[in-house]
């Protein structure tokens, strides 16, 4: 069944609920207005005598009883709860609540999961609960996957304040990484830190800033330094200027993102958490894998033993990765014997490439596709 037929039910039974407290409320503000006018009149000058107390009294209980507020409930909150059984019921038939038909016995390294659940946590900035899992799962070795983190987060909490000073400090550090990514971060970075100095600073200073810090980026970015440039003929006044584009706060959003992401990358880990992107492969598969484990419940055995799904299981472009590595040098397959290995560079060879290239574990050689010279030692394996 599709989600647009739950989300469908879904909406009615919304819709009910909607009616059901407005006639709540409709009714519940007719009933104060009766004892409103009621506690007026007892207050009055006309009422004097407890005869008088007695027949509004009397008089508010006829209006209360002819209302009938209960039976004006009963027919909307009847309806609500007929909509609500239904849409239970509707949400057993479309969702199977044992999900472990779709599970096979794995042979799971716990030491390696443990690792991947703090490593969420942390990359969360949910540094708590990641202390809390590690102390409980008994793995000491994973407070090593906070301390990265932990400082892109202040960076991060810095940025959120205008502080730009430890994003820069840690640009300024990884310069060289980040140029062999092809990244400008640096330069944005120092870009909003131009502009904000030009904001609440004087000409003088951002005049500064700009020869010390924008210079040495004229001979790549020259139209971006031009632009800058131009800023300070409107010092105090950009909101007023043709370069109102550089007060955007998507500015500092886009970069807080692509700080994370250069970080994560220089970490040799992925933007994306791998345990949030492989629950969510998992959800969008698991209706395909309980209808086969169905169609396959009398051939267990078979099932338990296969390597390959008989059938595809159809995902977004988002979990869409390379499943198979051949190496541009040898042209041979990636393996577990000749896995992908990661140079510094950011080029990726075979092993056996690798070390045919280097012809010793400690002698240096160049990359086939850049200038730059490595080691087998600071090549890294990657996992498939």
């Amino acid at each position: 069944m599709e989600l647009s037929t739950i989300k469908d039910a879904f909406d009615r039974v919304a819709k009910k609920q909607k009616l059901s407290s407005s006639k709540t409320q409709e009714v519940i503000d007719q009933v104060g207005r009766e004892i409103e006018q009621a506690l007026a009149k007892m207050h009055s000058n006309d009422a004097t005598s407890p005869a008088d107390l007695k027949t509004i009294l009397k008089e508010l209980n006829m209006k209360l009883t002819d209302m009938g507020p209960l039976n004006q409930l009963e027919g909307a909150q009847k309806e609500l709860n007929v909509g609500l059984s239904k849409y239970a019921k509707l949400l057993e038939k479309s969702f199977n609540p044992d999900i472990s038909k779709a599970y096979r016995n794995v042979d799971f390294d716990i030491h390696t999961v443990n690792q991947i659940i703090a490593g969420h946590f942390y990359r969360l900035g949910l540094f708590d609960l990641g202390d809390c899992f590690i102390n409980e799962a008994r793995e000491p070795e994973g407070n090593s996957l906070k301390s990265p983190f932990l400082e892109m987060y202040q960076i991060l909490e810095a940025m959120k304040a205008r502080n730009l000073e430890p994003a820069l400090n840690w640009a300024t550090i990884n310069r060289d990484k980040l140029a062999q990514n092809g990244s400008s971060l640096e330069l944005k970075l120092h870009r909003l830190q131009f502009v904000e100095i030009l904001q609440i600073g004087s000409r003088t200073d951002a005049l500064k800033y700009a020869r010390n810090f924008l210079a040495p980026f004229a001979s790549l970015h020259m139209a971006e330094i031009q632009k800058l440039m131009g800023c300070l003929l409107w010092a105090g006044r950009l909101d007023c200027s043709p370069y109102t584009e550089f007060l955007s706060p998507t500015h500092w959003e886009k970069l807080a993102e692509e700080l994370t992401q250069q970080f994560c990358g220089l970490l040799g880990q992925s933007y994306e958490s791998p345990l949030s992107v492989a629950i969510a492969a998992g959800v969008q598969g698991l209706p395909t894998l309980l209808k086969l484990a169905n169609v396959m419940a009398g051939k267990i055995q078979e099932w338990q033993a296969m390597k390959q799904l008989p059938v595809p299981v159809d995902l977004g472009r988002e979990f869409q990765f390379h499943s198979i590595f051949v190496c541009p040098v040898s042209r041979d397959q990636g393996s577990e014997e000749n896995p992908p290995m990661l140079m510094p560079c950011g080029h990726v060879l075979c092993k056996q490439s690798i070390v045919k290239l280097s012809k010793s574990s400690t002698r240096t050689f160049k990359c086939p596709y850049c200038p730059l010279e490595a080691t087998v030692a600071v090549c890294r394996q990657l996992y498939f």
